[in-house]
This record gives structure tokens, C-alpha cells and sequence, in this order.
């Protein structure tokens, strides 16, 4: 794995790094929570930053996967309640729908984004998580919305996403007892796709953000979009979309670059054209 153009933020850390089956190519955006010793806890900094940063990540063309992850001992503990507990009601909500509109933007970002949940990933954290497109974790994490136990509800999408990611029953569960799972607890129900020893957790990351930024990145792109509402939507409406997509990648380099490569048994080098 390569690491070029490394830039930092005050509550961020961002890396373009080339996977193992590119190595040549920085094609992956590692974006890092950068306040350990708040356990990645998300103040109204750190998301005005993130939602920046992802709008340069969305630009640059050469990136075809991001990654979300934490400094130290936490991918995040959720909100940051002790600036949370000197906002007045309009900061509130000012505060809660900033956060709102930051997991929409990565829900319906234009790349794909896997979170590597390398530590606690609580309350927010996981609502951060469940934005994001793949869930990988060490297998040291522990997951879970404590909301209710402090008096709040988790608020960031969480009470509506995560039945749709694991079904009603095992959400509602998890949401009202307030209560934390291990990682391996957190894979059994789908909450996370998949989990790693703690020394390997990168590199598995990497690998799977490689093989997806290997494949056709226009058709990556429509596949994403479609899935993300593939719950919400009717048979019918989802016709309707699949076709609308595959007449839009039937027009690209990249479709050709694919079936000549199958033909010449040779992996296909996409452009995103």
C-alpha cells in the first residue's frame, strides 16, 4: 500500500493511498477522525470539516473509493455531548440536522465509502457507520447506540436505517436496551459485512476498496445509486432505474475496455469514460 499527498485538518487527517492490486495508482481517499483523545466524538467542527472534505473528495477524479476510520482507540463515539449540553434548543437542533444532512451526503455520496470501524463505534458512530456503504471491523470493536440510556434517541438516521440494514426486530432491540455488541455479534446480524483481526484490519479494508475501485467506475457509480434506495422503491421503479443505467454504461469506453479484456483473459483497465 502506498501513501502520497497526505493533508491534514484540525479534527481530520485525509491520505490518497494506492491498494495492493494497483499499487501504482492512489486511487482510494482514506479519510481519518482525528480527535482520540475524545474518542472521535463528533463535534459541529468535525462535521462542518468532514462535509468539506468530502466535497474534495467527490471532485477529484483519480479517487474511486473512500474510507472512513478513527485515530486511536475509536472509529467514534457519537455526538460530542459536552458541547452538545451548552447548545440551547435552536443550537440543537441546528446541531442534530447538521449532522443529518452529513450522513445523507455519504448515504447518497457519488462513490462508494466502506467504514472501518477500528475501535468503539457507539451512538453516532454508528449511525456514521451505517452512512456509509460497507461496514469492516476489527474484531476488538464494540458496537452500539446508547442514546436511550442518557435520554435522547439516536437521531442521525440510526432509528431509520438500521431496521432497513437488519430488520426490525434485531434494530429495535439494540436501540431500546441502549445496549453494545462485539464485532463478530455485529457480522452475524448484518450489521457489519465483515470482521478482522485488529492487525489486519487495514489491509483488509484496502483490499476490498481496491477490488472495488478496480471495477468500472461509471457502473460502480449507478449500481451504488440504485442500491441505496433499492429498499424504498418498487419492482417496477427499480426496472426502470436498472435500465436507464445499463443504456448509460452501454455508451461507455469502459464496457468495451471490459468485454476485450474478457475475450484477451486480462484484467480491464476502466478510465471511468
Amino acid at each position: 500500500m502506498g501513501l502520497v499527498n497526505s493533508v491534514s485538518y484540525k479534527t481530520l487527517t485525509y491520505s490518497k493511498e494506492a491498494s495492493f492490486l494497483a499499487p501504482e495508482e492512489a486511487n482510494i481517499g482514506v479519510i481519518t477522525l482525528n480527535r482520540p483523545d475524545a474518542l472521535n466524538a463528533l463535534n459541529l467542527e468535525l462535521i462542518t470539516e468532514l462535509n468539506s472534505l468530502l466535497d474534495e473528495v467527490a471532485k477529484d477524479e483519480k479517487i474511486r473509493v473512500a474510507v472512513i476510520t478513527g485515530a486511536g482507540r475509536a472509529f467514534s463515539v457519537g455526538a460530542d455531548l459536552r458541547e452538545a449540553q451548552s447548545l440551547d434548543e435552536a443550537g440543537v437542533k441546528s446541531f442534530i440536522e447538521s449532522g443529518q444532512r452529513l450522513f445523507d451526503k455519504i448515504e447518497n455520496f457519488d462513490k462508494p465509502v466502506i467504514a472501518a470501524l477500528n475501535g468503539f463505534t457507539l451512538g453516532g458512530g454508528v449511525e456514521l457507520a451505517m452512512a456509509c456503504d460497507l461496514r469492516i471491523a476489527s474484531e476488538e470493536a464494540r458496537i452500539g447506540n446508547p442514546e436511550v440510556a442518557v435520554g435522547l434517541i439516536p437521531a442521525w438516521g440510526g432509528t431509520v436505517r438500521m431496521p432497513k440494514i437488519i430488520g426490525k426486530g434485531k434494530a429495535t432491540e439494540l436501540i431500546l436496551t441502549g445496549g453494545q455488541i462485539d464485532a463478530k455479534e455485529a457480522e452475524r446480524i448484518g450489521l457489519v459485512n465483515k470482521t478482522a483481526p485488529a492487525d489486519e484490519l487495514n489491509s483488509t479494508v484496502m483490499w476490498t476498496a481496491g477490488t472495488i475501485a478496480s471495477r468500472a467506475p461509471i457502473a460502480v457509480r449507478h449500481a451504488k445509486k440504485i442500491l441505496t434506495k433499492a429498499m424504498e422503491m418498487s419492482m417496477e421503479e427499480g426496472n426502470k432505474q436498472m435500465l436507464e443505467a445499463c443504456l448509460v454504461c452501454y455508451k461507455t469506453e469502459d464496457l468495451q475496455e471490459g468485454v476485450k479484456a474478457v475475450f484477451e483473459k486480462r484484467a480491464a483497465q476502466f478510465k471511468g469514460k
